[in-house]
């Protein structure tokens, strides 16, 4: 069963897709991998190139900011602040450096903060559903 993506923006929906295959995206730890079998989960994300496979689109890359992934079943959403969407794989890349990764400290330090209150309400928030 393939997978439905959903790309949220502070003020509205970027991208909503039915019939992902696959999905990559960048977490402190690495790029992460979803396939429509995985098991539920949550995670933080980095600024970086998430990308993401239809039958219809083909392989499409998208520039995001920090954000939060939830899996639910067939259903993904990811919540990102800022993305970008592009076929120029060198461009988008550079977008990230340029546009998500050049912040001042005092804003690189209250995301932090506001991830990992994020990460412990969405942990809570996945235990208390499941359990």
């Amino acid at each position: 069963m393939p997978m439905h993506l959903d790309v949220l923006l502070p003020f509205g929906i970027f991208a909503a897709k039915t019939g992902v295959s696959r999905i990559v995206v960048e977490t402190h730890e690495g790029s992460f991998g979803l396939l429509p079998h995985r098991l539920d989960c949550v995670a933080a994300l980095v600024p970086g190139i998430l990308v993401y496979e239809t039958a219809a689109d083909g392989e499409v890359f998208l520039a995001t900011d920090a954000g939060v992934l939830v899996k639910s079943g067939p259903d993904v959403t990811i919540s990102v602040r800022r993305v970008l969407g592009g076929s120029d794989l060198g461009r988008l890349r550079a977008a990230v450096e340029r546009e998500f990764l050049a912040l001042d400290q005092l804003e690189q330090s209250t995301r932090a903060v506001m991830a990992r209150l994020e990460s412990g309400f969405l942990h809570r928030y996945a235990k208390f559903r499941h359990g």
